[in-house]
């Protein structure tokens, strides 16, 4: 019973992010068919629609794809925040035993495909280009998890999933640090300044939503002036919101029952209606329910159905257009590069780095994993889809005709992966 109720959050998880790679594979083929048909000028021209605040003394527009890729896109990176805070502190890498064999494998799954991408890249035009590969999108990965039912252990979902996590900072970082323009330091300072009071709050047990977004749009405003990309503000908002209750669960328990003598013998028999004492015990209710629910757990239990259903499908809807058309002109060795490092730089770096580091004793594989779970699992990482697309516009910003090169490598190369990893894990011997 105590497992059960321990793992459904989890498998609730699995569940949303199994739907979100369905809706993020249609979003992914409307998006080819409407760039390459007869009406393929208004997808361009729709993404590239200018909106924003325009007045005498003051401007801000940009193209709808880029309040999408940075807009949009501060949400979907402030719930990775909020993932790898709870994952971190009570989760499946709040430990050094529990975050060992994800970090291993999440290292060999960024490593590996960078060193291959700079091998086989041969154009200095290109090689900006290095971070694309080195991500995982856990959508589609855990969607054909997902599909292949009872042949997949728990274990080994819990391992694609704290793995891609542990992937999601490796990929935050190579953001900030080398994805990122021209730094205003004095913005940023302003910036700094303003995320060190958020958590100068949390720690002093102060937490509001309503300072939490105000402060938040300010902070990613300073951000996007600043030349650090938006979307770091958004992890960086993340871990400024508490994760723990004001009240434990004995107070809250004592409290419930209270409310519920109090709302029983306040009670109008035969009345379809509450009694004002009614209302105001049930008042009190909701603000103890509110103290009792984890900032943390309530933000990212709300936003991960908006997250999924509707913002990752919106971003795929407006990047993966790609003109494939035989007069377009692609750079091969670029999108042959991203296919193999997608494909062989996650394939076999992850499961080299990972039984290196078991064999010299540094980690250990769950007995209900083997060797061919770990390999079809790396294979399905090379499945880089939404971060590695978001990379691609990041690294080719300044030379644009490169990134529907980029894109066509990433969608082959990660449906190659996938295909390849499903045939792997489908004829896996189970026990």
């Amino acid at each position: 019973m105590i497992q059960k109720v321990f793992l459904t959050p989890f498998q609730k998880f699995v569940k949303i992010e199994s739907f979100s790679g369905i809706l993020l594979l249609l979003a992914t083929i409307l998006a080819l068919i409407w760039a390459n048909s007869p009406f393929g000028n208004t997808y361009n021209s729709i993404w590239q629609y200018e909106l924003g605040i325009v007045t005498e003394t003051f401007e801000f527009k940009k193209p709808l794809i880029l309040w999408i890729n940075d807009g949009l896109m501060a949400l979907f990176f402030f719930l990775i925040g909020l993932e790898i805070k709870r994952e971190l502190l009570i989760g499946e890498l709040n430990s050094i035993k529990k975050i060992t064999f994800p970090l291993f494998g999440a290292l060999g799954g960024m490593i590996v495909p960078v060193l291959f991408f700079f091998i086989l890249n041969q154009n200095p035009e290109t090689v900006g280009g290095w971070g694309i590969p080195m991500a995982t999108d856990i959508a589609f990965s855990l969607a054909i998890l997902n599909s292949l039912g009872k042949r997949i252990p728990l274990s080994l979902k819990i391992f694609l999933t704290a793995f891609a996590i542990v992937d999601d900072i490796g990929a935050v970082l190579v953001i900030a640090l080398f994805y990122s323009g021209t730094i205003n330091l004095t913005l940023l300072f302003i910036a700094v300044a303003l995320l060190g009071i958020l958590y100068f709050l949390s720690f002093k047990g102060f937490y509001s939503r309503f300072v939490l977004f105000i402060f938040g749009i300010v902070i990613w405003f300073l951000f996007l002036k600043s030349g650090i990309h938006p979307t770091v503000a958004g992890v960086l908002l993340a871990f400024s919101v508490p994760i723990r209750q004001k009240i434990d669960t004995s107070q809250f328990l004592a409290q419930l029952e209270l409310v519920y003598n109090n709302i029983k013998n306040a009670s109008i028999l035969n009345k379809p209606i509450l009694s004002t004492e009614q209302i105001e015990h049930i008042d009190d209710l909701e603000d103890w329910s509110s103290k009792f629910q984890s900032p943390l757990q309530h933000l990212e239990h709300s936003l991960h159905g908006w997250v999924a259903y509707f913002i990752i499908p919106i971003f795929a809807l407006a990047n993966a257009g790609v003109l494939v058309t035989s007069g377009s002109e692609m750079d091969t060795n670029l999108m042959l590069t991203i296919i193999i490092c997608l494909i062989l730089g996650k394939g076999l770096g992850i499961p080299f780095v990972i039984f290196l580091a078991k064999k010299v004793k540094l980690l250990d594989i769950p007995k209900d994993i083997n060797t061919q779970q770990i390999i079809g699992v790396s294979f399905l990482a090379g499945i880089g889809f939404t971060m590695a697309i978001f990379i691609s516009g990041l690294a080719f910003l300044s030379k644009p005709y490169y990134i529907d090169s980029a894109k066509v490598g990433i969608l082959i190369g990660s449906f190659i992966s996938g295909i390849i990893g499903y045939l792997i894990l489908r004829f896996n011997k189970v026990k």
